[in-house]
């Protein structure tokens, strides 16, 4: 799925949300996601995983089209745990009912 099939997917599941607001929803998330990886923070979605960074130490490579040693730096690669339920879900277990639809608050006189 990509971004855009999830966008559509979550408009027409939530008819009370228009489309652009969806994909603002979406792109927020996905953006707090990857703000809180570059600090070095870890996100964890309960049921869903848990987004961290992993250390890589600097190595020396090989330039594959000459065999040359080349120096490659350390980094930080974005890490993904899945979550017991995803796990369980993916895996064919026990599927449990969808959250239910969140409904805008109405006005009570």
């Amino acid at each position: 799925m990509t971004r855009s099939e999830l966008i559509t997917h979550l408009a027409a599941a939530n008819p009370h949300l228009r489309q652009p607001d969806v994909e603002l929803i979406v792109t927020t998330i996905f953006d707090e996601i990857i703000t809180a990886l570059a600090r070095g923070d870890r996100v964890e979605l309960r049921g869903f995983g848990a987004f961290s960074t992993k250390r890589r130490d600097p190595r020396t490579g090989r330039n594959p089209r000459t065999g040359t040693a080349v120096a490659v730096d350390g980094k930080a690669v974005p890490y993904f745990k899945p979550g017991k339920e995803l796990r369980e879900r993916v895996n064919g277990g026990p599927l449990q009912e969808p959250p239910r639809k969140i409904r805008p608050a109405t006005a009570k006189a």
